[in-house]
């Protein structure tokens, strides 16, 4: 998984916490992971103390192959850092799981080639102590 160069585009840094931290810095090894129930094999995000399917303790981070779908998509025309420069904020469902989804930003794409199904892979910007998954088109 690639590591693309920081745009000047406003991100919020979240604030690193044990719960989320393998999260957040993943991109570190370009693989994307979310924690996973090691009793039932369910992934969550986001992450929590608990596993929603069986209640489960034991939370492990697991990488995922970091391919997607986009679920679906908006395209944003609000310049809320001043930059007017409209972009896709999308979610992706993951193989690995019915319902597994991640919200991000789409980059490396033009908005008119945006639809839902788009084939996709997670690259990572890195920015401080954080890596922010982003998702480009997956080319076959």
């Amino acid at each position: 998984m690639a590591e693309v160069e920081a745009d000047a585009r406003f991100r919020v840094p979240p604030a690193l916490s044990d719960e989320n931290r393998s999260f957040w810095t993943s991109g570190a090894e370009g693989t994307l992971r979310f924690l996973r129930c090691q009793a039932c094999g369910y992934y969550l995000h986001p992450p929590s103390p608990r596993c929603p399917n069986c209640g489960g303790t034991e939370l492990v981070p697991e990488g995922v192959s970091g391919r997607g779908t986009i679920h679906s998509f908006t395209v944003n025309h609000q310049a809320w850092d001043g930059d007017d420069t409209p972009y896709a904020i999308v979610l992706v469902e993951m193989p690995e799981q019915v319902g597994l989804r991640l919200t991000s930003n789409l980059v490396g794409c033009p908005l008119d080639e945006v639809h839902i199904g788009l084939p996709v892979r997670v690259v990572f910007e890195h920015r401080g102590d954080v890596w922010f998954p982003l998702f480009e088109r997956d080319e076959p």
